[in-house]
């Protein structure tokens, strides 16, 4: 149920909130506000000459993601009346900076969705149209994660159109070298804790890790909710303890990383594998275009693989974490049917065919998008690492709740806490038991 309307007092407060960000932000910076317009000419909300359509879309990295030009083009390339336009707010902020646009009632029809947090608060606001009878892909094509963006009142104000999901990385020639099989796309959790304790090798800066976990709360305590059973937004959270016992006895017995080295130290997760410190990686597939890159300016590069996520005994293989950039519609737009057909067009087959040139993984993906990824320079050539991209259930790091933003700084505090020794598991746990109830009451 939606608890604030942008029409109340909270409208002021989102526009103050907002200048202080684009403030902070470097707001005047041409660069990461300015519009840029895709198709060329049209003015910011106006239709064009001809009687065509202009489309204003908010996105952010506009010269660093290629994706966004590619699903501009492509529409527009079979919709000789619309032009879509680009305003590009930059990634900092961007939520914070696009509910500031909004409360000024800025000519805006299209929304990119960049986190759920985000996405709570602009329904909180009544800045977004519900989507239900707009969207004309079936549901179950978006392998449930439309009902994790489904608010209470059964309606969801934004449709993916991008989807990573986490796999396993894993170092075929550090595997080769220790005369191990690689990891196998079926993998519960003990057969994947023991093969990390097998890979661990050596000692000092030679030393090779058997998995490494970054610093994220994701990495670690959300295989727990891969059974379907369990959420980590309705207030209890001893479900997590398994994975944590399991997680802190490898950081104990050397066979990954010590958090607090890595809270200290700022490794990234892609230097602990590029620099093959570590046997395997759990991360999301965005990943994948990294190592692309890498290997083919490497000086010494190795060959990889990976399969699909490490599961609970009780999960199905292809059962995964995931996150989604979303589209939406602005409520007050006077141009909803035109910013409709564009969203349902960029989850269509042909616009998800458009997504996956450019690398990334569609919403809706297929046979046919896989292969499009699959084909890209520098994937492995193996058909398991081709079968980790088959995932049958995907669970988002965070689901839709009004308290997202609240949850999301409990748990990451305790799981701090848990993971610097600070706190012991049971501790951490009865701490975020206590602390998100308190907030779900």
């Amino acid at each position: 149920m939606r608890k604030i309307s942008r029409r109340s007092f909270l409208k002021a407060s989102a526009v103050v909130a907002g200048a202080a960000a684009l403030a902070a932000c470097g707001g005047s910076d041409s660069s990461s506000t300015a519009a840029s317009t895709a198709g060329s000419t049209a003015a910011s909300g106006a239709a064009s000459e001809g009687g065509a359509t202009n489309l204003v879309w908010t996105i952010w990295d506009k010269e660093s993601t290629a994706y966004w030009q590619a699903m501009a083009d492509g529409y527009m390339a079979s919709h000789d009346n619309v032009t879509i336009e680009m305003l590009d707010l930059g990634s900092t902020d961007y939520m914070t900076v696009l509910a500031t646009q909004l409360a000024g009632a800025a000519d805006i029809d299209v929304l990119s969705i960049k986190d759920i947090p985000g996405y709570a608060n602009l329904i909180n606001l009544d800045y977004l149209a519900p989507m239900n009878d707009v969207l004309t892909r079936d549901t179950a094509d978006f392998n449930g994660t439309i009902e994790q963006l489904t608010t209470d009142d059964g309606n969801f104000y934004a449709v993916p159109f991008r989807n990573d999901f986490w796999v396993l990385f894993y170092n075929k020639d550090l595997f080769d070298a220790a005369g191990v099989p690689y990891p196998a796309n079926d993998l519960p959790m003990e057969e994947y804790d023991a093969l990390a304790r097998q890979m661990t090798s050596g000692e000092g800066d030679a030393k090779v890790y058997g998995t490494h976990y970054h610093t994220w709360r994701s990495c670690v305590s959300l295989f727990s909710i891969l059974d379907g059973e369990n959420t980590i937004v309705d207030g209890n959270y001893d479900f997590m303890k398994p994975t944590y016992d399991l997680v802190l006895a490898q950081q104990n017995d050397g066979i990954c990383m010590d958090y607090g080295y890595l809270k200290t130290s700022s490794l990234h997760y892609s230097a602990a594998f590029e620099n093959q410190q570590c046997a395997m990686l759990p991360m999301g597939s965005w990943f994948i275009a990294t190592l692309q890159t890498y290997m083919a300016e490497a000086e010494t590069p190795f060959n990889w693989g990976m399969v699909k996520y490490p599961h609970p005994a009780n999960a199905p293989a292809g059962s995964t974490l995931g996150t989604v950039t979303a589209l939406a519609i602005n409520v007050d737009s006077p141009k909803a049917e035109a910013a409709a057909d564009f969203i349902n067009w960029c989850v269509s087959e042909e616009g998800a065919k458009v997504i996956a040139e450019t690398g990334t993984f569609p919403a809706c993906g297929s046979d046919e998008t896989n292969e499009i990824i699959r084909g890209t320079a520098g994937f492995p050539e193996d058909d398991a690492s081709a079968e980790a991209l088959n995932t049958v259930a995907v669970y988002l790091e965070m689901p839709y709740t009004q308290y997202a933003s609240d949850i999301e700084t409990i748990l990451n505090a305790e799981h701090d806490a848990i993971m610097t020794l600070s706190e012991t598991v049971d501790e951490g746990i009865q701490n975020m038991n206590d602390q998100v109830s308190v907030i779900l009451a």
